[in-house]
């Protein structure tokens, strides 16, 4: 993100961030009126929203500071630790969640449908604002080619802003749950739908805190970036026309948009002399078929004894 995009989002954040507070207020008032575990349950999510955003809004600004002498890369691993928390914090609050619904399950309480419904139409409302505000803005295009050399548009996330968004859109989800909830209370009169509900947002983010948790750990060990392929990769190096082998290849992320790539390539003897020229032909074909702009590769003159990535 350039730093105007960085500017609007997070103003975008902060207006989040606000606007997710009061709904947090209105719930907990609305919980304790109504006795209603599903939307305390919803409650407990959106206090959990407050925290991501307000996390996801620090990471951004740590990820905006310049490369220093200390972080050579920048800040840019802020991002997916801030997503890693989040995760983790959504996987409590779900057990949290699942607790005490047994707990109600075994006492139920008398429910006000009424003043649960009214709350949870309120935090929908809001939470649907919330969403539109930051889901337009958690990634961004990349123009490429393919490789047949035909242009392409590639999508790239924020991890960051999407795990913050995950969290709006999962308590989205779950202010209907509680609708619905409520709705089926007032009709049946079963006290037992409310834990139940609370179950089911239980699991909603159960699911979100998963996939944060595997994206965020799967950047933080260096794994090879989603979309990307090291055999395609390691093709597409060597089929440029003076590179003899290509071995020693590793790719990573720096942060959740930024893919770093190093590799060692044994050039053929006649082109040995040309390294500058070729150099900027593989960067040229990897900034532009993978958007990978982080490269480091060395030259050398015998194939490999071992190494990692398609050493032949």
């Amino acid at each position: 993100m350039n730093t105007k995009t960085e500017s609007k989002t997070q103003q975008r954040f902060i207006i989040s961030i606000i606007l997710t507070g009061l709904i947090l207020v209105a719930e907990i008032i609305g919980g304790l009126l109504s006795g209603s575990l599903a939307l305390l349950s919803d409650a407990a999510h959106v206090f959990s929203d407050i925290f991501a955003l307000v996390l996801s809004y620090f990471a951004l600004r740590l990820v905006a500071r310049p490369p220093d002498e200390r972080h050579t890369y920048g800040w840019h691993r802020a991002e997916v630790i801030a997503a890693l928390i989040n995760g983790a914090s959504l996987l409590v609050i779900a057990v949290g969640i699942w607790v005490e619904a047994v707990k109600r399950w075994q006492a139920p309480l008398e429910i006000k449908s009424t003043e649960m419904m009214v709350i949870a139409v309120i935090g929908l409302v809001v939470n649907i604002i919330v969403a539109v505000i930051l889901g337009g803005h958690d990634h961004t295009h990349e123009h490429g080619h393919d490789h047949e050399g035909h242009a392409e548009k590639r999508e790239k996330r924020n991890l960051n802003v999407h795990s913050a968004y995950l969290h709006v859109l999962g308590d989205l989800i779950s202010s209907i749950g509680v609708i619905i909830a409520a709705l089926l209370i007032r009709l049946t009169g079963e006290r037992w739908i409310d834990p139940f509900m609370s179950v089911l947002i239980g699991a909603i983010i159960l699911v979100s805190a998963y996939r944060l948790l595997r994206k965020s750990l799967h950047i933080l060990i260096e794994g090879v970036p989603e979309g990307l392929s090291l055999q395609q990769l390691h093709q597409s190096i060597a089929s440029v026309s003076e590179v003899d082998t290509v071995h020693d290849l590793h790719v990573w992320n720096l942060g959740s948009n930024q893919v770093a790539l190093s590799a060692h390539i044994v050039l053929s003897a006649e082109f040995f002399s040309q390294q500058p020229l070729v150099l900027e032909k593989i960067k040229s074909l990897l900034a532009a078929e993978y958007d990978i702009h982080h490269t480091t590769l060395q030259f050398e003159e015998t194939r490999c004894g071992e190494g990692h990535g398609g050493c032949n």
